[in-house]
């Protein structure tokens, strides 16, 4: 078991840093006014976003089937709604990635017409960095009730620092009200994922350094 919770901690890892550096790159190319005059000039370093962010995806995955043998010992049903949210989650961030490569497609085509500037195609290539993010923000929210339910299940346990998994609850709490109210149309910034940030650094270090403290294990 505390082989799975240190590769499980190392899988945090390789998701956050894949994350981080993956969507800055696209978020840096997604945001430009020039976008379908410049997406596929640059498409080199959206391949190399959408793969790190694909990284991420599947890091995903594995944290969610490394983790859930080990939860379930505490509660089944609360490990079966992490399971499913980290699934959810991998999906939903593996079909956001299609709207770049639309954009580069569009991007291609209008600049080998000569079309780049036309209102048609710009409201296009605008609708499709709109959906992108707009599944990502669904991402964030399943994301955010199903890690509810992990530090429910840390907090319980005391498998690690009861500290810890409340500093998990305040995080993706403030990632799940502020996923919310992005999708309504409510920009609160990124100080609410600050705490969800520290969490997600300070656990896989935890996990990779001493594992899940079974014996500390609640009934």
């Amino acid at each position: 078991m505390k082989k799975k919770a240190r590769v499980a901690g190392a899988l945090f890892l390789v998701s956050t840093v894949a994350y981080l550096i993956g969507s800055g790159m696209m978020d840096s190319i997604l945001h430009r006014t020039d976008l379908l005059a410049s997406m596929y000039p640059d498409r080199t370093n959206v391949f190399a976003g959408l793969f790190l962010e694909l990284i991420n995806a599947i890091a995903v995955v594995g944290i969610a089937m490394l983790l859930y043998p080990i939860l379930k010992k505490q509660n089944e049903a609360f490990a079966l709604g992490y399971f499913g949210s980290r699934i959810m989650e991998s999906a939903l961030l593996i079909i956001s990635l299609i709207g770049p490569l639309v954009l580069i497609a569009l991007s291609k085509t209008s600049i080998s017409t000569g079309t780049s500037g036309d209102s048609y195609l710009q409201t296009i290539g605008n609708l499709v960095v709109e959906a992108h993010f707009m599944l990502f923000k669904m991402a964030m929210i399943v994301l955010s009730v199903g890690s509810l339910l992990f530090c429910y299940i840390l907090y319980r346990s005391r498998w690690v620092p009861r500290l810890l998994s409340v500093i998990g609850f305040i995080g993706y709490t403030g990632l799940l009200a502020s996923s919310c109210l992005s999708i309504a149309g409510l920009d609160l910034g990124t100080v609410f994922y600050i705490p969800g940030a520290i969490f997600e650094i300070v656990l896989p270090v935890w996990l990779i350094v001493k594992g899940f403290n079974l014996r500390t294990e609640e009934t």
